[in-house]
């Protein structure tokens, strides 16, 4: 038996913490975020704009150095046509949009962009191109490496693709790797052992991700979580150096973050939530970096609409009831009122399956439709 974020909720300890006097900065590798929040390196939800404004109020935005920004000059006409395609054209469409070759001066001018407002530059590679493109990235001043594919092992077997030497390439990399996706303790331990920062935990539990449907594999994110937060304590006491877990995915309200924290995570990465607001280049849309695969697709454009500014989405004030707004002032709450007074104390509280939380006691509510996952 496996759990996801509606399985579970948290237990209240004996003491409880004003809101204002919680701690939700965390580590990643070297770098210092103020808020444990990185944008997904989707094309609708990070652009150059997006991550600057995230980096202003102490989140991570994660670019997708794969993605349009680095294929095209002006992708924002591109990304209009797309949002306004019949549904039926949308799959071929970004098949299409994404043949275009990357352009490694696209590269270098986006990550120059980012850091021109004085915040990190993170970005995201596919292991293949690591030491290709994630290479000029750096060389342009990239601040986080991320590489990341739909699941990642550290051991890779190809009869055409050469395997990337993670552990060297960790070795020679100044910055601060994070690498994914994975949900097991071995697959983490192995990962952590050969040098990243941080390991992305989560396959298919997106939004805008067809990952379980189409290929039939993933595991819900409360028990992925755990198991890799067990494999950073475990490899933390056997080396003193600690590793930042990174719940990415399947996340649609304020409470699923902080389940995620008490899980173990140190942060986490969202998608559809940051693409709801009104800087995110998808302009209210949201897609998949499997989506535009020339092969088998794994995901979808989705609507999430616009429902205010970044900083209205992560800080407030808020004028829905759903969670989907002033996500990190819900966590502090949360926080406060487990007695949590930094994320990891927030990683110790106690945690309860209870599958009846979403809708004891909720008859007069509405239970469908609040909020999007990423």
């Amino acid at each position: 038996m496996a759990f996801g974020f509606d399985d579970v909720s948290l237990v209240p300890g004996e003491v409880t913490i004003d809101p204002k006097d919680v701690d939700v900065s965390t580590m990643i590798g070297s770098v210092s975020l103020g808020i444990p929040i990185l944008g997904s390196a989707m094309d609708g939800v990070i652009d150059p704009v997006m991550a600057r404004e995230l980096g202003k109020l102490g989140g991570l935005g994660v670019l997708n150095l794969e993605g349009l920004f680095t294929r095209y000059q002006n992708p924002y006409a591109l990304i209009e046509e797309l949002i306004v395609k019949p549904k039926e054209e949308i799959a071929l469409f970004l098949q299409r949009l994404y043949q275009e070759p990357v352009k490694e001066e696209l590269v270098a001018r986006c990550i120059q962009e980012i850091k021109s407002q004085g915040v990190l530059a993170a970005g995201s590679v596919t292991p293949s191109r690591a030491e290709t493109i994630g290479n000029v990235a750096l060389e342009a001043g990239l601040d986080v490496l991320v590489i990341q594919s739909t699941v990642t092992t550290l051991r890779y077997v190809s009869s055409t693709a050469r395997e990337l030497n993670l552990e060297d390439f960790c070795k020679k990399t100044k910055v601060p790797v994070v690498v994914g996706n994975c949900a097991t303790y071995e697959v983490a331990l192995e990962l952590m052992k050969a040098g990243v920062a941080g390991v992305l935990v989560g396959i298919g539990p997106g939004a805008a991700c067809t990952t379980r449907a189409v290929l039939g594999i993933g595991v819900p994110q409360i028990t992925a979580t755990v198991d890799v937060a067990c494999a950073r304590e475990d490899y933390f006491k056997a080396t003193g150096r600690r590793v930042a877990v990174i719940t990415d995915g399947g996340m649609r309200v304020g409470g699923d973050i902080a389940k995620a924290i008490a899980s173990g995570a140190d942060a986490v990465m969202i998608g559809a939530p940051l693409a709801c607001a009104q800087e995110a280049p998808g302009r209210g849309h949201h897609w998949g970096m499997a989506t535009p695969d020339p092969n088998l697709p794994r995901g979808t454009l989705v609507k999430v609409g616009i429902k205010g500014t970044l900083r209205e989405i992560l800080f407030g004030p808020s004028h829905l009831t759903d969670g989907t707004m002033n996500l990190v002032g819900a966590l502090r709450t949360s926080m406060g009122s487990l007695g949590a007074k930094d994320i990891r104390a927030m990683q110790n509280v106690e945690i309860v399956i209870s599958p009846s939380i979403w809708n004891e006691g909720k008859f007069l509510q509405k239970t469908q439709g609040v909020g999007m996952g990423r």
